[in-house]
């Protein structure tokens, strides 16, 4: 499972005029306390990505001040300032030292929502590249990109003569760190790199038709400003874990007893694709009755992610309440803590971390009292009882309320 990305923060931004003459144009806001960057770390964290690197120049100092040593949903982040512009590709070859063997890379002025889980899997020694594609009506200020099955053929330079539907780079890559042996200086990898990797047919392409906007004009930042608001707003699907997602086989913890419920990889994938957060919220008994650890209930819940990434799914988010009233652990032992089940507790959190819809979100659980907690915190509950699982969740997907 890929865990790192890469962020390209160091441009200039001058075609913002005065907003970006002292200002990284990533850390304009495009809400009130919500940065242009703070959207892009978001999403990249919510699909797995656990290693972020920031890629600073002009001002770089801000971007450190704001984001160095951060933990965001559980991404830790890193921020390199480069000592004076050096491309795309020298920025790359400039941080090689902390480089993963495969990195995804992305531009931090844009934002492209599509499924990144499945974008990063199955890396092989078929590519160096590969490249996020996606379709616009007006190609003349992106330049194109032709594609004979999965294989890149040519990058067509922008130009006001590209008419009609194209297919254009949408500036998210996943990179094998053997691109580095083509860099040996400064340079831009999408002009000087990519079209070295087409002739030696090592760059493929994947088409991609979710929300896409890149902010690096005065009009299309006005139309972030309008837009990223409602994107961000998503519904969700709660899941309870033991009994749900896993087969519960009485405090599970131990990644070797990991069996998923049949339907609920393709669920969760559905789930996904359709646009929703999915979120666990799992009561947690065994770490108050010394059973396990919490250390323990987050290594179970990396390998829920391991495997869900193998066919390109993810889980957003983990909440677990680790307090019982019968504990042996004295800082677990709390009778009706806020968050077990049935209250709302770990609900009201996920509302709190998250930019939620609640109309169209709704939880599934195995207990009663999973049901109590979705309604407590208004939402649908759904009561899992052996039914298909992957059709259950896939026919309450949009569902109105």
């Amino acid at each position: 499972m890929i865990k790192q990305a890469i962020i390209l923060v160091g441009g200039k931004g001058t075609r913002l005029g005065d907003l970006t003459k002292a200002t990284p144009k990533p850390l304009l806001e495009v809400e009130s306390g919500i940065k242009f960057l703070d959207v892009v770390i978001e999403n990249f964290a919510r699909f797995g990505f656990n290693d972020i690197i920031l890629l600073a120049g002009f001002c770089g100092e801000q971007i450190a001040e704001a984001y160095k040593g951060k933990n965001i949903h559980g991404a830790k982040i890193r921020v390199i300032i480069e000592p004076e512009p050096q491309g795309t590709g020298g920025a790359l070859l400039f941080a090689r030292e902390f480089l993963d063997n495969w990195f995804v890379v992305a531009n931090g002025d844009s934002i492209f929502d599509f499924n990144l889980r499945e974008f990063a899997k199955d890396p092989s020694d078929d590519f160096i590249a590969r490249l996020a594609l996606r379709q616009v009506p007006d190609p003349a200020r992106y330049g194109a990109v032709t594609i004979e099955g999965d294989k890149i053929t040519a990058f067509l330079e922008k130009d006001p003569s590209l008419q009609g539907p194209a297919l254009i780079n949408g500036g998210i890559y996943l990179l094998s760190r053997n691109v580095l042996d083509l860099i040996d200086g400064p340079c831009s990898i999408e002009a000087n790199i990519f079209p070295k990797l087409v002739e030696m047919e090592k760059i493929e392409g994947q088409e991609y038709n979710g929300y896409f906007l890149d902010m690096g004009l005065p009009d299309s930042y006005a139309q972030s400003q309008r837009e990223i608001p409602v994107w961000r707003k998503k519904p969700c699907l709660f899941l309870d874990r033991d009994g749900v997602i896993n087969v519960d086989k009485g405090y599970t913890y131990k990644p070797e007893d990991l069996s998923f419920i049949d339907g609920i990889e393709n669920g969760i994938m559905a789930a996904n694709e359709a646009g929703y957060y999915v979120i666990v919220v799992t009561n947690q008994a065994g770490v108050a009755r010394g059973y396990y650890t919490l250390k323990d209930t987050d290594t179970f819940h990396a390998e829920i992610q391991e495997r869900l990434a193998s066919i390109g799914a993810h889980i957003d988010a983990f909440y677990s309440c680790p307090y019982h009233k019968d504990g042996i652990i004295p800082e677990y032992t709390i009778d009706n803590h806020p968050d077990r089940k049935p209250n709302q507790g770990m609900l009201l959190k996920a509302f709190d971390d998250w930019s939620i819809n609640k109309e169209n979100s709704f939880l599934i659980g195995d207990k009663d009292h999973d049901i109590t907690a979705a309604e407590r915190a208004g939402i649908k509950g759904i009561l899992f009882k052996g039914q298909n699982l992957e059709q259950l969740i896939k026919e309450n997907l949009n569902a109105k309320p």
